[in-house]
């Protein structure tokens, strides 16, 4: 397969590798225990030299121990929260928020986003590279930005109402949140919204389906890390039939997590990316966590960029029960499945006072005869476990202003 790179992708990469090594110490001390040296003769062929590196080590070189820039040339500072309770910190030159802007327009575009539209921001700002990569990226292309923020449906929906909102840019949790607001007050025929790009949480297509239904919008799926700029790196297109990601910023690989050797397109495994350009905050060989799968075939839709499948999970949101190793994912496959579902679920993770563990799924549905017991027998068949199953009707489970919680685990009560 052969798709967009830089012209002098080589070059770049070279150029990435000897400004990590001379201006980080974190990256001196990496690439030189792997026989990397600045001096090297470095092609993208020969970019499985490299060490891996990953979150952890740079939570580790907090601040700014990976930063390979002046901090005088640092025009940004954005960060995520993590459960270490140490942030992962990301610094950004003026040259890597120009390359974000662009590739965030970029999905913008397609997914039909023109000067015309009105584009309402319903993420975070502050810290987050949601608000202000989204804000951008509209500016970018001409478009009306509406900088809301995340929360306050009730301000969401008069903005929307008042100032014509065509396109938005949420959480699909938050998207399906105003959609049930709309459809409960009747407010479908008062809005001209007719475009989402939902991002930064995993979703799936009967959550697609629902937050179509109840916006009359079509939606596009996002994909993006801080560390990877943010959200923009890479967008569905109308084939809704994986995600394009934009080859000639960076390199991406799929590895398979445990043995981290390459894996051909169609086997799901980790995503790795190597960044060509990215200036204060490179990434070399960084393991993503996240799973999916590169696509053989050109897209129908014509577009030259390479596509990944729809992440189906992370490395680090694998269960244990019992024995078992399984993914949320797996579970929302099965809800999906249940024509009078919402799709919205729960996962629970409980231990009896006799040490035995258990799994209580709760999915929204209107309930019928025989359902629990069908989806509990479709979930042991996916998963291999037993668990008790739950139908709760529409609207009972809690809605999000940002991501949702799936999975609790109560296990911890009882130890």
């Amino acid at each position: 397969m052969t798709f967009p790179t830089p012209p002098d992708a080589d070059e770049a990469l070279g150029a990435t590798i000897r400004r990590a090594y001379d201006r980080s110490e974190f990256f001196r001390s990496t690439l030189s225990g792997a026989g990397v040296r600045p001096d090297t003769d470095f092609s993208v062929a020969d970019i499985g030299k490299l060490p891996f590196t990953t979150k952890e080590q740079l939570r580790e070189a907090y601040p700014f121990g990976w930063t390979s820039v002046p901090q005088r040339d640092v025009v940004r500072i954005h960060a995520s929260s993590g459960t270490t309770g140490r942030r992962t910190l990301c610094t950004y030159t003026k040259r890597d928020i120009a390359d974000w802007v662009e590739m965030f327009a970029r999905c913008m575009t397609y997914a039909g986003v023109t000067p015309d539209d009105r584009l309402q921001v319903a993420a975070g700002y502050g810290l987050w590279t949601a608000g202000w990569g989204i804000q951008a990226a509209a500016e970018h292309i001409g478009a009306m930005a509406i900088p809301v923020g995340p929360g306050n449906t009730d301000l969401q929906l008069e903005l929307m109402r008042d100032l014509g909102t065509t396109a938005m840019v949420a959480t699909a949790s938050f998207a399906l949140l105003l959609g049930e607001k709309v459809w409960a007050n009747g407010l479908t025929d008062q809005l001209s919204l007719r475009v989402a790009l939902l991002g930064s949480e995993r979703w799936g297509e009967r959550t697609r389906s629902r937050i179509e239904e109840l916006l009359g919008i079509r939606t596009y799926d996002l994909y993006g890390l801080t560390e990877l700029w943010g959200p923009g790196a890479g967008v569905e297109c109308d084939q809704h039939d994986g995600i394009h990601v934009w080859s000639d910023h960076y390199h991406l690989e799929i590895v398979d997590p445990e043995t981290l050797r390459p894996l051909p397109p169609g086997s799901r495994g980790e995503i790795v990316v190597t960044t060509y350009r990215k200036e204060a905050t490179p990434l070399l060989r960084y393991r993503t966590r996240d799973l999916s799968h590169l696509y053989p075939d050109p897209c129908p839709c014509g577009s030259p960029y390479p596509r990944i499948g729809r992440l189906t999970g992370r490395t680090d949101d694998m269960i244990k029960l019992r024995g078992v190793l399984f993914f949320p994912k797996q579970v929302e496959h099965v809800v999906s499945g249940v024509e009078t579902g919402t799709g919205e679920f729960q996962i629970e993770l409980g231990r009896l006072a006799s040490g035995e563990e258990t799994l209580t799924v709760r999915l929204e549905a209107e309930d019928a005869p025989g359902l629990a017991e069908d989806v509990a027998r479709r979930l042991r068949s996916e998963i291999g476990l037993g668990a008790t199953v739950e139908v709760v009707p529409p609207g009972t489970l809690p809605r999000s202003e940002k991501k949702t919680q799936r999975v609790y685990d109560k296990r911890e009560d009882r130890a």
